[in-house]
This record gives structure tokens, C-alpha cells and sequence, in this order.
């Protein structure tokens, strides 16, 4: 066992980079939450992003055209979801089932061509000076352009729910959607289009993570990480920023547990895999006898009264 071998720097940094497919996937499952919606179906979105990023930046050789395909692809298969539960009024859990389910079939019949192949890189956000620092600028000015991406719409949510009206809107649907309707507002669109922004934020997340994190693809790499994000928002009260620390958090403990694997810990490997689910599995149970953060009408089928 060689702990010395660990570098803090390029732990943080890794952190950084294992958090943000956590982080775009939790945030857009927050967002639709928040307007009352849960889908269960992030992990497909999630996988199929992946395959649709990866196929598009190797045939157009942009890893930039494959994100924006990934949350093109997002958006449309939670399109799905939005017409089974919104307008079809099919159980959301079930709908959410079906829709990870569908999504790594889809996926793997997609990526059948594309097992082995490289996808173009992603250029680094080199800022002068500041990524030549040592220790801050390896960690905060050295990253890819989604990583910041992550962290100003992080940013863009809190404010836009806190301050816009359509962010008072959105939750107001959430709170109550009977009272909304009765004020006048579009229950059904706010949300479609809440959901619509959860699928392309999981594509994005799908594409991040065959793109940057592990850039190739295999069949079922999401491994989880969109159960986990849907973990998350319970696990911040559906606030944005306790988003942003539990994916920091949640990547931290993975990136750890591989880091504890090459230096060689006298933990089985299996144990240390476990790890960041086991933890997944205790916060939840922790913070569910506490529900206070919940949206009032969260899973709730809204029928207008004619």
C-alpha cells in the first residue's frame, strides 16, 4: 500500500471532472421535480446521450456538435415520457421504468459500430496565467468547456428559480398544480417543457461521460450514475447549490475509491466499487424521514377540470 502514490491535486481535479455527468443530470431532474414531475427514466437519457454524442462527434469529427446532439436526443426521448404521463396519464414511475429501460436497448443497438473507436478531444479551457498556477490551476482553470458549463448552469437554475417568474411559475405547478390551473397557467406545457430541459440536461451528462470522463464507448457505461443523480435531488431538498455539493461529494467518493485501487489498499476492489452506491443507499435513508423540501404535487397525474 502506497498512499504517497495519491496526487491531491489531480484528485480534486478528477473530482471535478467524475461530479459534473452527476451534476448536469441532477440538475435537470430537479428542474422537472420541481414542477411536480419525477422521472425515473435519467439513466436512459443518460446512455442514449451518450451513444448519440459519441456517434455524431466521430462522424463530424466536433465533440461540440456531438454534445449538442446528445441534448437534442435527451430532449426527444423525454418527449416520450412527457406524452405517456402528461397527456396519456400513465404512472410516472412506471413511464420512468420504461424509459431507462427502453434507452440502454436503444443504446446498445446504436453503439454496435462504435465499440473500440476514439472520438475526437474536446480542447481544455486554458486560461493564460491562471491555469499556470500551482495547485489552484490545475484544479479550477484547466477543465473542459461542459465542466464550466455544469457550474454556471447550476448558477442559472438557483437564480432563474429563485428570482424569474417563470422559475416562481414552474413552482408553483409543483406546489400545487390545481391552484395553478385556477390562476390560469399552462400546468401541461410547464410540464413538458421542464421535462423536455431534464432529458437534454441527462444527454449532455451521457455525452460528458463517453466524451471526456471515459472517452470511448461501451455498452451500459452510464453504470448508474443517473440513479445516483435522481438520488441526488433528494439528497440536496431540491435546491440547486446542495446539488452542486452532493455531486461533488458523491464524485469525490468514486474517484477515492479508484485512487485507493492503484495504490494498492488491502480493501478488496469489490468493497471499494461499492462504495459510492452503498453511500448512495445510507444519505437516502437518512434524509428520507425528512421530506420538508419535497414539491407538494411531486407524482401527481394533474387532470384539467373541465
Amino acid at each position: 500500500m502506497d498512499l504517497s502514490a495519491i496526487n491531491p491535486v489531480l484528485l480534486i481535479a478528477s473530482l471535478m471532472v467524475a461530479a459534473t455527468p452527476l451534476l448536469l443530470a441532477a440538475i435537470g431532474e430537479l428542474v422537472v421535480e420541481r414542477a411536480g414531475v419525477l422521472n425515473l427514466g435519467v439513466e436512459g437519457m443518460m446512455i442514449v446521450g451518450a451513444i448519440a454524442g459519441f456517434a455524431i462527434s466521430v462522424e463530424t469529427t466536433s465533440p461540440f456538435l456531438g454534445v449538442i446532439a446528445a441534448a437534442l436526443c435527451g430532449a426527444l426521448l423525454s418527449l416520450l415520457f412527457a406524452f405517456l404521463t402528461q397527456f396519456a396519464l400513465a404512472n410516472q414511475v412506471a413511464s420512468g421504468l420504461a424509459l431507462t429501460l427502453f434507452g440502454l436497448g436503444l443504446s446498445a443497438l446504436m453503439g454496435q459500430s462504435y465499440v473500440g473507436v476514439r472520438p475526437p478531444a474536446m480542447a481544455r479551457l486554458d486560461i493564460p496565467v491562471l491555469s499556470d498556477l500551482p495547485v489552484v490551476g490545475p484544479i479550477l482553470f484547466s477543465h473542459d468547456p461542459i465542466l464550466y458549463f455544469g457550474l454556471g448552469l447550476t448558477a442559472a437554475v438557483w437564480a432563474w428559480l429563485k428570482y424569474a417568474r417563470g422559475g416562481l411559475v414552474l413552482r408553483a405547478v409543483g406546489e400545487n398544480h390545481d391552484a395553478a390551473h385556477a390562476l390560469g397557467y399552462n400546468v401541461v406545457r410547464v410540464r413538458v417543457l421542464a421535462i423536455m430541459f431534464g432529458g437534454a440536461c441527462a444527454g449532455i451528462g451521457g455525452a460528458y461521460i463517453s466524451l471526456i470522463r471515459v472517452p470511448q464507448w461501451t455498452e451500459g457505461m452510464t453504470a448508474g450514475i443517473g440513479w445516483i443523480a435522481l438520488a441526488l435531488v433528494v439528497f440536496a431538498s431540491w435546491k440547486p447549490w446542495r446539488a452542486l455539493l452532493g455531486a461533488y461529494l458523491f464524485g469525490g467518493i468514486n474517484v477515492l475509491q479508484l485512487n485507493l485501487q492503484a495504490a494498492g489498499v488491502a480493501i478488496p476492489v469489490e468493497y471499494l466499487a461499492m462504495s459510492p452506491y452503498l453511500i448512495t443507499i445510507l444519505v437516502l435513508v437518512i434524509m428520507s424521514a425528512d421530506k420538508s423540501g419535497a414539491p407538494a404535487s411531486l407524482g401527481r397525474a394533474f387532470h384539467a377540470s373541465h
